[in-house]
């Protein structure tokens, strides 16, 4: 009985190895491969999108390699946790803005492209008046490789659903600068206003972001030490792999 006992655990214990090697690989996507990714709009039909890339809003002033449509992807696992978020501001008077989330390496790239060419600076007096295009990737601005290219990292902002506008957060998606440190005037860990005396964003301000903050956090989000709007999702699907299909609507 023993030795039957101890071939049918063996069995047991390798099957179980089998499926979560079979879930490890499954995780494993191609970089061309977007079966793992979902419409943010169709998973989240209250969110409000605002393409930056896909226009020339944005700090390089051109539409960006790879946005091919006016949509926003993410994996069907951020998108179902952006749900709950969702759900959670929009009990408090508010609604999620998007302005990014899956970003293509081919995007990444022509960024790059355009960080070294220190001549273009056509938008330099919205995004970095306060910075040199030189630093840009030495200060970490701009990179080689970015976590929107796994699919779990998002930048958004608040909309007030009674005033009709963007909530103000003292400071402009993608604007290079301490400004936009979720640290500026505040500890975002506790969420003290602390001021700044030479000058900064106010208490309601600093508030605002908090709020996007709390509700980000409360589901299973990350924050970024540099922009307050950024988050990615904790338990990202695919830490490892940097898609490079293009932001397109997807096929039914």
């Amino acid at each position: 009985m023993k030795k039957w006992f101890a071939v049918l655990w063996a069995v047991v214990v390798f099957a179980v190895a089998s499926m979560g090697q079979a879930a490890e690989c499954a995780r494993s996507q191609s970089p061309d491969d977007a079966s793992g990714f979902v419409e943010l709009a169709e998973a989240v039909p209250d969110v409000i999108l605002e393409i930056r890339y896909y226009s020339t809003y944005n700090f390089v002033g051109d539409r960006i390699d790879g946005y091919y449509a006016p949509c926003v992807l993410m994996t069907r696992e951020a998108a179902e946790a952006l749900k709950a978020v969702s759900d959670d501001v929009k009990a408090q008077g508010y609604r999620l803005k998007v302005y990014d989330a899956y970003r293509p390496q081919m995007a990444v790239n022509h960024f790059v492209r355009w960080a070294e060419d220190l001549a273009d600076v056509r938008m330099k007096p919205y995004f970095y008046p306060n910075e040199n295009k030189d630093v840009l990737f030495e200060k970490g601005y701009i990179a080689a490789k970015s976590g929107h290219s796994r699919g779990s990292t998002i930048d958004l902002t608040l909309f007030d659903m009674a005033t009709g506008k963007e909530v103000d957060m003292g400071g402009t998606f993608d604007y290079f600068g301490l400004e936009s440190h979720p640290a500026w005037c505040g500890n975002p860990d506790t969420g003290e206003y602390e001021g700044n005396a030479e000058g900064g964003i106010t208490e309601e301000q600093f508030r605002n972001r908090m709020i996007l903050r709390t509700a980000m956090l409360s589901h299973g989000f990350k924050p970024l030490d540099e922009e307050w709007w950024h988050f990615t999702l904790k338990n990202e699907p695919y830490p490892e792999t940097y898609f490079t299909f293009p932001v397109q609507r997807l096929a039914k």
